[in-house]
């Protein structure tokens, strides 16, 4: 089932605890852009299915990289994206976007993401795995 851009906006907000909508929605364009250069195949896609058509459509669009991005990494690319953003604040970016990202793909779907990316972004999903 795909959220509606409301409702994935208002949660990214609100983990994200950002005063307006508007830097939920640029957060999230960023994170999604740097994600979408990570993932490949029936899982970009499957994920983009269940995402806001705006948001599919950046996923499936990505930046180019050419190697996955370790998570320390990632967060320090998203924190080059987002202007005025720190490594700290740009952690708390990535985790208010992925982990709504994982609450519309589901566990399944999540599992399959994960499974394309280094090890450590179970934590930036909110989805930590047993060591």
């Amino acid at each position: 089932m795909t959220l509606r851009r409301e409702a994935f906006l208002d949660h990214v907000k609100e983990r994200g605890k950002y005063e307006s909508v508007q830097e939920a929605e640029r957060a999230s364009r960023v994170i999604l852009a740097l994600l979408g250069a990570h993932l490949v195949g029936s899982v970009r896609a499957e994920l983009a299915a269940r995402l806001p058509e705006t948001f599919a459509l950046i996923l499936l669009n990505p930046l180019q990289s050419a190697e996955p991005l370790p998570p320390e990494r990632f967060v320090r690319a998203t924190a080059a994206w987002i202007e005025g953003a720190t490594e700290a604040t740009a952690t708390w970016d990535v985790s208010a976007v992925l982990s709504t990202a994982a609450d519309a793909a589901g566990e399944h779907l999540t599992q399959q993401i994960l499974l394309q990316l280094p090890a450590g972004y179970d934590l930036l999903f909110g989805r930590p795995q047993p060591t």
